[in-house]
Formats: C-alpha cells, structure tokens, sequence
C-alpha cells in the first residue's frame, strides 16, 4: 500500500513538473541569441525578447518598430557582411509608441535595466514618422504589410473573418491602440468590415466583459495567447502569422479580404541627432537595398 502511495505520489510530481515545464514552451526570444561566455535565458523569469546585441559602446543603435522582430537576425547579419566596420549594433524592436517616448524622454526602464542609449535611426509606421519629421534629417520607405487573423490550429471556432471576432464566445486579443499603430489600423478594418458596430462591440463591449484582452506590452502578445489557448483568435500583421507558421507552431491564418484590410507603410528616419551619424547613413541605405528587401520578403512583407 506505501509503495503504491509513492508511485503515486511521483507520478504527481512528474506530471506537474512536467506541465510546468511546458508552461513557456511557446516563449521567446525565438530568434538566436548571440553567443557570450554565459547564455542565461530562463522562460518567464531572464527573458528579454525586444533587446538585441551589444549595449556597451555600440556602433550603431536602431529603434526598430516591434513588428519586425522576426527579421533582426538576417537583417543585422546582412548588413554586417556589407558593412564590416559595424560590429557592435544595439537594436531595440519595441511598439513604436514606446519607442516614440523612449526618445522623448532619453531613456527606458525595463525591470531593473535602465537605458539612456539614443538612436541613429527609427523606423514606424508612415503616419507616426509624419508625427515626428522635425527629429529626422531624412526618411525613406522600405516596406509594407497587411493584416490576418490567426487562430489555433483546426480553427475550432471557425472564424471566417473580422466579423466573427464579435462573438460573444470569441476570446480576442486585440493590440492596445494606446501604444501600437497596428491597434489603430485593425479598428479602421473592423469598421470596413462590420461599420462602427463591429468596433464598438469588439473594442468596448467585450473590452468590458474580457473577451477582448488589449495587448499590455506589445502585439507579439497575441501569438503566445492563441498558442496557450488563453485567446482564441487575434488581427496580426500577415508577417507575424506567416513567422508562427514557419516556426512550426500549432496556429492558422485566416485572411482578410482586399476590401476589409489595409496597408501600412514603414518608413525609416534617420535622426538629426544621431551619435554615429555615417553608422546611421550607412544603414539606411541598407534598408531600401535588394539584400534588405529579400529578408523582409521572407517573412512576408511586400517592399513594392
């Protein structure tokens, strides 16, 4: 009866670790990291996903917009082999809005990290670089996007479209409008979809009930809510779905209609105020080249 018990008791404790351990299965960072004399990444706990490479005494920073993450490795990577000289680039792949504020008020604080490092270049959407021209001394486009919807694999719910996210038993994931441009873009297409009853129901009802959860950090939130079955589906740029895919990971993109969707622009601009400024020329020309371009191709953007 004791050895029983026992066995039963560390079948327990295997099948908890066990779930434990998969709690973060899904977790960035999903780039690679770059290599140093200690790799210390815990799921959860030591996991900086937005942060790349070195934030001693770099040689170029870029602020990139968030919806690129999945891009930086080959990105970086490119221009280093074009450019050699670079070896210590610092890039930042935050919402744009808190990058925005980042600039503003000279540096972020990240849990106990406090960066006071200011860009050489800042990429966002073509409306908020409109926002900021007077901080750039040029600007140039490099890439485009459109939006999906990613649910989990099997698409139990069935989601069709946009006007099926107002479905009471539907659990959105929807990015903050607050700080992310493609929060705004997503409201505009629900209106095109399902007029201003569709956006209040999705955007203010179930805001209120909680079947619409707004992003707190950044819309890479909804990916790893869908992939942990806490949402059921969510609007994404197509890039970030078609990321998931490649991944392998267990979701499906359902698209969204020409006449529902829309077109964002990303546009780079090179600060007045950049601490390396030949760094910062350097890289935008990088940005519009065709090395640039078959990287964000890759991962589904359009740069036509």
């Amino acid at each position: 009866m004791k050895r029983t018990c026992c066995y039963g008791i560390i079948i327990m404790m295997l099948t908890t670790a066990i779930a434990h351990a998969q709690d973060h299965r899904f977790d960035p960072p999903w780039n690679t990291p770059p290599h140093s004399g200690v790799m210390f990444t815990i799921p959860g706990v030591d996991n900086v996903p937005d942060l790349y490479g070195d934030i001693n005494d770099p040689q170029l920073v870029v602020f990139f917009a968030g919806n690129q993450f999945m891009c930086i490795d080959e990105l970086l990577a490119a221009f280093k082999k074009a450019h050699p000289q670079y070896r210590r680039i610092f890039v930042e792949t935050l919402p744009p809005g808190i990058l925005a504020q980042q600039i503003s008020g000279g540096a972020i604080t990240i849990g106990n990290l406090h960066i006071t490092l200011r860009p050489d270049v800042y990429t966002a959407g073509k409306g908020r670089i409109a926002q900021m021209q007077s901080l750039f001394s040029d600007t140039a486009t490099y890439a485009y996007n459109k939006l999906a919807i990613l649910v989990q694999k099997g698409n139990p719910l069935h989601i069709r479209g946009l006007v099926d996210l107002g479905g009471g038993a539907v659990r959105v994931s929807m990015p903050n409008p607050a700080w992310e441009g493609i929060g705004r873009q997503i409201t505009a297409a629900y209106v095109k979809a399902g007029g201003e009853a569709l956006q209040t129901k999705i955007m203010d009802t179930k805001v209120k009930d909680g079947s619409t959860f707004l992003t707190q950090i950044h819309h890479r939130q909804t990916p790893m809510r869908i992939l942990y079955r806490q949402s059921d589906a969510g609007p994404v740029w197509y890039s970030e779905a078609r990321y998931q895919q490649l991944l392998g990971h267990p979701v499906e993109v359902v698209p969204i209609p020409e006449q529902e969707n829309i077109r964002a622009t990303y546009v780079a601009g090179r600060l007045q105020q950049a601490p390396h400024p030949q760094a910062a020329r350097d890289f935008m020309d990088f940005l519009v080249s065709p090395a640039a371009k078959a990287v964000y191709r890759k991962y589904g953007f359009e740069t036509e």
